[in-house]
């Protein structure tokens, strides 16, 4: 078998972050009286880049410096409301060690800034085991624009057919297959149904690990 990678996304895959993601956005969107709905953050939050979050619900485009300091005052927001509240998704410190003893090449590829994969990555302790960590400052162009997952293959050196991507919404589900990849689904965030065809999908890691990849990789790859 060839050598392998696992490209992991952040918020719903490395850590449930969802919930204080929209804890902060309540907060900010409260103090730019801006209305919103779970039904919304559903369709319109969960795995989208900033940048389209705040044009569907400021219903005008956001862009420039504007962005950027929309983007700072929330981000803040939420790392000071989950700073305190990082943890992993179950069993996913266990599955990281057996993929490195394994020689499994490591990538992060988020749609967040990279302050917040700092924070995360350095809470949880995981950080050593990543060669690849792209946040959205170092993409044109944002999921499900397979572009991060591109990059991260290139880091690691690996082929995208080699490459397994774990996503738990539907634009990077999107972006995982648009870059030719093995695609897992994190059900952390939607059902099943609701995301693209995937290889394979998990509530955690817990029956998760290297045996159970390469698995996957010879009845879908060869």
């Amino acid at each position: 078998m060839n050598t392998l990678a696992v490209i992991f996304d952040m918020d719903g895959v490395i850590a449930h972050t969802n919930p204080y993601h929209a804890k902060a956005f309540e907060a900010f969107f409260d103090k730019y009286k801006i209305p919103y709905s779970e039904e919304e953050f559903e369709k319109h939050m969960y795995g989208k880049h900033n940048s389209y979050i705040f044009t569907h619900f400021f219903k005008r485009p956001i862009r420039g410096e504007e962005l950027l300091n929309l983007e700072m005052e929330k981000e803040g927001l939420f790392r000071e409301i989950y700073g305190a509240e990082v943890k992993p998704i179950p069993y996913l410190p266990n599955f990281l060690e057996d993929l490195h003893v394994n020689d499994v090449q490591l990538g992060v590829a988020t749609s967040a800034p990279r302050a917040n994969m700092d924070l995360i990555l350095d809470a949880l302790d995981i950080r050593k085991f990543f060669k690849s960590t792209l946040g959205s400052e170092n993409v044109e162009l944002h999921k499900p624009h397979p572009e991060v997952y591109e990059k991260s293959a290139a880091n690691l050196g690996i082929d995208p057919t080699d490459c397994f991507v774990f996503e738990d919404s539907f634009s990077g589900v999107t972006a995982g297959l648009n870059a030719n990849m093995n695609v897992i689904g994190v059900l952390s965030t939607h059902k099943k149904e609701e995301l693209p065809v995937c290889l394979d999908y998990i509530e955690n890691y817990k029956d998760m690990n290297f045996a159970r990849l390469r698995e996957i990789y010879r009845e879908h790859v060869g």
